[in-house]
């Protein structure tokens, strides 16, 4: 029997979503779970999976299509099936007629790569006219780089128009002698050279779409969550020194960060305070039976949040794995919506930028975020004696609506608990 797949809800304030790129062609087999198509939300360009299993009976939307939420996007049927036509028709979204949408211009290559991507340079030209099936990255060189996990910092493209194809990856993993970069490090903004005497003129940058929701969400949330911060700060050498011993016999792939055990540590906690992990609606003050880690990732032109599922439930190489994966497929726009939703709890992590301490905004209708800083050496008293210690602070942010002073404190000592012995994290 056909069946109807819909543009998906991705996070609770998605009403539309951009239809990029069909994969599959009309006529195409399609196995539950393949990529159908791709589409663009205010955060990512996200992968739609088809939701059944057959041919691709009919696109019921063009490419580069606004639908909104919950309006059929395609037909699959099985094959050979007769599909009723008037049906067909009737699961079509009724649409206002509205102006052909204008095509994507482009003056450069660096308008559409990533600023801490492929550099390259050319002279200016004429607006070039593109469409979404030029891509950047080569199909063979997309897969060889998610396959490795790495960042295209500093690689030239050398095939037509710049495009990286095979043998530029070949070449990255020749002279790739440094581990994989840690989740919040995929992003290095791009720094300008310094002339001295000379001023630069004045630069306009449009605010993308991401920046634009990020902002619009993050006024909300300021403006009408009332937010209280509680800081603790916590011995890490143990877990320091524990990782180096981890890390000592794993290989270079699969090495876990101080953020793995951060995200480990926050689960368990949760798991004892669930008054954390919850959300406030229509009054009612919902515990979330799932721990679900979102995890802050640095993009071009903002910030997204991928999501460990059931992240006290999983092994510390597990969750390492998990945030690698989506990472590197954030990185090169192929997130995948079961990877950017449903968390419960946020953790912003900037340790790895030498930060001391920072408060995060809570991300709705989540009822906390955690905002972690670097590991620091210090001196610290013990025994009436200084000595030099190593600490790191992280700070709660929480909505008051939902809980309080006393049980965001005790939550904070129970994650110390954890952190300050972390050898229980691999039990």
């Amino acid at each position: 029997m056909a069946e109807t797949v819909t543009m998906p809800k991705l996070g609770f304030d998605m009403a539309e979503g951009t239809l990029v790129r069909w994969v599959i062609k009309e006529g195409e087999p399609v196995t539950k779970g393949d990529v159908l198509a791709e589409i663009e939300t205010d955060k990512a360009t996200v992968e739609v999976q088809s939701s059944a299993e057959g041919i691709v009976y009919r696109h019921l939307v063009p490419a580069g299509e606004v639908v909104p939420v919950g309006n059929p996007i395609a037909v699959v049927a099985a094959p050979g099936e007769q599909v009723d036509e008037s049906q067909l028709t009737g699961n079509k979204p009724e649409q206002t007629p509205q102006p052909e949408p204008e095509k994507q211009e482009v003056a450069s290559v660096e308008q559409k790569q990533p600023a801490a991507s492929v550099e390259q340079k050319q002279p200016a030209a004429a607006p070039v006219v593109v469409d979404a099936e030029m891509l950047r990255i080569s199909p063979i060189a997309r897969r060889m780089i998610m396959e490795n996990n790495l960042s295209l910092e500093g690689v030239i493209g050398s095939g037509p128009g710049g495009r990286i194809v095979k043998k530029d990856i070949e070449k990255l993993l020749q002279r790739r002698r440094e581990p994989v970069a840690a989740p919040a490090e995929f992003y290095k903004p791009a720094v300008p050279a310094f002339t001295p005497g000379i001023i630069p003129a004045d630069e306009m940058i449009e605010v993308n779409r991401l920046r634009a929701a990020i902002g619009r969400r993050m006024v909300e949330s300021h403006n009408e969550i009332p937010h209280f911060y509680v800081t603790h700060e916590y011995n890490v050498a143990s877990l320091l020194d524990i990782r180096k011993q981890v890390n000592a016999v794993l290989p270079e792939e699969e090495k876990v960060s101080v953020n793995d055990f951060v995200i480990k540590a926050t689960a368990l906690a949760l798991r004892q305070y669930p008054g954390l992990n919850a959300v406030l609606k229509e009054e009612k003050i919902i515990r979330k039976g799932h721990v679900n880690i979102g995890v802050a990732v640095a993009v071009e032109g903002g910030l997204l949040t991928v999501v460990v599922k059931d992240a006290d439930q999983k092994p510390l190489r597990l969750i390492s794995k998990e945030v690698k994966e989506m990472v590197a497929r954030v990185r090169f726009g192929k997130v995948r919506p079961e990877d950017i939703e449903g968390s419960t709890f946020s953790i912003s992590n900037l340790g790895m930028f030498d930060v001391e301490h920072f408060i995060a905004i809570i991300n709705p209708p989540e009822a906390a975020i955690l905002a972690v800083g670097s590991a620091r050496e210090m001196p610290v008293v013990k025994d009436g004696i200084v000595q030099v210690g190593t600490r790191m602070r992280a700070t709660l942010s929480a909505d008051h609506r939902i809980t309080d002073g006393a049980e965001a404190a005790q939550f904070l000592q129970a994650l110390a608990r954890w952190i300050e012995n972390p050898a229980g994290m691999l039990m």
